[in-house]
C-alpha cells in the first residue's frame, strides 16, 4: 500500500509517505511555516521514494482538530493531490495520532490527548489501545475548559499533548487518574498511517469534495461524560 499522510494542526508540520514496508518522514516543529514548508517536504518525500501522486493509493489527512489555518493548510493541499491524482481522501483525528505514537513508542494502553484550544479550553479525548496497537477512542472528541477536574475516571492514564505543559492546573486536576506524562506533544505524520491504512481497509475513504474538517469551536462543545469507564 502506498500512502501519503499530512498533518499541520499543530506547531509540527509533519508528512509521511509509506511505500510497502518503507516509510519516509519528514517532522519539522516551526510555527506559522507551514505554509512554505509543506509542498517542499511533500515533494521531497516524493522524489526520494521514486513516485508521483499518481501513484498513491490514498491520502491521510490529520483533520483535526487543532488550529485554524493550520488544518486549512494542510486541507487544501491534500484536497489539491486528491483532485488532482484522482486520489480518495482518508482524514484521521490529529488526537487519535497522537495516542497512536504514544501506544507504539511508549507501550501504553490507556492515553488522554490535550491540546491546547486557547482560551484556557484544550481539545480533548481519550483513547485505549486494541489488539492492533490501534487507538480506539471513548468519547467524543470536544472542547473543554482546563478548570475541569472530572475529564477522568480511573487510573493509569497517559497524558499526552501539548495541553497538559501548557495547563499545569489541568494536570492537577486530573492528578489521581493520569500515571505518566508522556513527552508526546505534537501529532506526527508516520503515526496516521497505520490508522489511515486501516480506515482505508474497512472503506472509510471519502471523495476529497466531502471532506468536513473538525473544527469544533463551530460547534456548542458537549461536555466530556464518564471518560475512561
Amino acid at each position: 500500500m502506498r500512502l501519503l499522510a499530512i498533518e499541520t494542526s499543530s506547531d509540527a508540520c509533519s508528512v509521511a509517505l509509506q511505500d510497502g514496508e518503507v516509510i519516509r518522514e519528514q517532522h519539522r516543529v516551526e510555527p506559522r511555516e507551514h505554509t512554505r514548508i509543506l509542498l517542499p517536504m511533500i515533494r521531497h518525500l516524493l522524489d526520494e521514494s521514486g513516485l508521483s501522486a499518481k501513484d498513491l493509493d490514498a491520502v491521510v489527512l490529520g483533520n483535526g482538530p487543532g488550529s485554524f489555518i493550520g488544518m486549512r493548510i494542510s486541507a487544501s493541499v491534500a484536497q489539491g493531490l486528491c483532485f488532482g491524482a484522482g486520489l480518495p481522501l482518508v482524514p484521521v483525528s490529529s488526537l487519535a495520532a497522537i495516542a497512536a505514537e504514544v501506544i507504539e513508542s511508549e507501550a501504553a494502553d490507556k492515553i488522554a490527548v490535550a491540546q491546547d484550544a486557547r482560551m484556557n479550553e484544550v481539545y480533548f479525548a481519550t483513547y485505549l489501545a486494541d489488539a492492533q496497537g490501534l487507538p480506539v477512542p471513548q468519547d467524543s472528541e470536544a472542547i473543554v475548559s482546563v478548570e475541569r477536574q472530572d475529564l477522568l475516571r480511573g487510573t493509569g492514564w497517559s497524558a499526552a499533548g501539548g495541553g497538559w505543559q501548557r495547563y499545569p492546573q489541568l494536570a492537577a486536576g486530573c492528578a489521581v487518574a493520569i500515571a505518566r506524562t508522556s513527552n508526546v506533544r505534537h501529532p506526527r505524520a508516520r503515526y496516521m498511517l497505520k490508522i489511515g491504512a486501516a480506515a482505508y481497509r474497512q472503506g472509510q475513504s471519502l471523495d476529497a469534495a466531502r471532506l468536513q474538517p473538525a473544527y469544533l469551536r463551530t460547534k456548542v462543545a458537549e461536555p466530556v461524560s464518564n471518560a475512561g469507564r
